[in-house]
């Protein structure tokens, strides 16, 4: 018997920033209907979902009616009221990724400790509850500098997050419990995005390679196929596949990976969700990471990840020195480049380092892809009016 598919489901999506926004364009070519909810009216996903409500995803009464009116919820950001998620569960709501998982996640200490527990490599670790607990251990030789200090709950796109040169920049430590990883001597970054569906099917996606910008600590640039051994891309695969599995988690998962200077291969974090690693996919691979997010959680059958073309992907932030109303100046000399296709993600200010849109430029060699990507850089500012 043919099974058959009902697109006139709704769909949930917590919080409209620019994922939930691409997670929507797919959604509209398979007729779903779908709810956003973020404490942004001018969110991006905001204006081209079906409905719109405006509420606090770390507030449990917004979070718990909001899941009340749909049929099926997921989510594109980690911060949202777990106790609000579970409660809608135990009441027979669908929520992909489950609450359980994203309560592990919320938590990069208990994410270390479930790398330890499942002996996924990461960088060694120590856990304290304040910075002044963190400099009595430095003095008693505990912890030795360098060293880099992550805030257990809260941080995203590089914020949260210290890094503990010298004596001198301990007064510079961030508040709040805290994981403290030694400094890692770091070659390369690079990203695996697995899938899992309701069936247990898992496909996950070719290594990409990313570049960071130092001063905003974002990723500046990514690049597929990564210039990786073969050998550490198998393995970075495998353990993605592992970690999907050993939630076990339905859905998307980014895994972060360090290649450190002995070529040796540690987990650095993981995110439930689509992520910035995969942008490149809507136009490279022959599944977007969005349209596989969705295949999961519907469960339908994964797609193809098999690459089309190499890619280069760029970040397109907002310039130093400018906020306001946002001005994109270069689009026309950027788009008259063959294989250039942008995405703005309609947010209508800009301040220094914001994440503003997206450029994937592909080719038919990676030579060609990263030659053209320069052009882009030179030319794609993001300024205020």
């Amino acid at each position: 018997m043919n099974q058959t598919f009902q697109p006139n489901i709704k769909l949930g999506i917590i919080a409209g920033g620019q994922l939930g926004k691409m997670l929507i364009q797919v959604a509209s070519k398979w007729d779903v209907d779908t709810f956003v909810m973020d404490n942004d009216d001018q969110c991006p996903a905001g204006a081209i979902a079906t409905g719109f409500t405006l509420g606090s995803m770390a507030d449990f009464d917004a979070v718990y009616a909001f899941g009340k009116t749909v049929d099926l919820l997921t989510y594109e950001i980690e911060h949202i009221n777990v106790a609000a998620l579970k409660k809608l569960k135990s009441e027979g709501l669908t929520i992909f990724p489950e609450p359980e998982v994203l309560e592990l996640i919320q938590d990069k200490g208990l994410q270390k400790q479930f790398f330890q527990t499942h002996k996924i490599p990461t960088a060694d670790f120590s856990l304290f509850t304040s910075a002044d607990d963190i400099r009595t251990a430095v003095e008693n030789g505990l912890v030795s500098l360098p060293f880099v200090q992550k805030l257990r709950k809260g941080g995203y796109d590089g914020r949260g997050v210290a890094v503990i040169q010298s004596e001198a920049d301990l007064a510079e430590l961030l508040q709040g419990p805290s994981v403290i990883e030694p400094m890692v001597a770091i070659d390369k970054e690079i990203a695996v995005i697995a899938a899992r569906n309701i069936q247990g099917e898992v496909n996950c996606f070719p290594v990409v390679e990313m570049v960071f910008d130092a001063k905003a600590n974002l990723v500046d640039k990514l690049i597929c196929p990564s210039s990786v051994a073969s050998e550490l891309a198998v393995q970075a695969d495998q353990i993605a596949q592992q970690l999907v599995r050993s939630l076990p988690l339905t859905g998307l998962l980014a895994v972060e990976f360090f290649i450190d200077k002995n070529n040796q291969l540690l987990v650095n974090e993981i995110a439930p969700r689509p992520h910035n690693s995969g942008h490149h996919t809507i136009e490279s691979m022959m599944t977007s990471q969005f349209e596989q997010h969705l295949r999961a959680v519907l469960g339908l059958p994964l797609g193809s990840t098999r690459m089309l073309m190499p890619s280069v992907m760029i970040n397109l932030l907002g310039e130093p020195g400018y906020s306001g109303p946002v001005l994109y100046e270069g689009v026309p000399e950027c788009m008259a480049i063959e294989g250039v296709n942008m995405h703005l993600y309609g947010k209508k200010t800009t301040r220094p380092y914001r994440k503003m849109g997206h450029v994937t430029i592909i080719a038919p060699t990676l030579a060609e892809a990263l030659q053209n990507a320069e052009k882009v850089k030179h030319y794609l500012k993001v300024k205020s009016c």
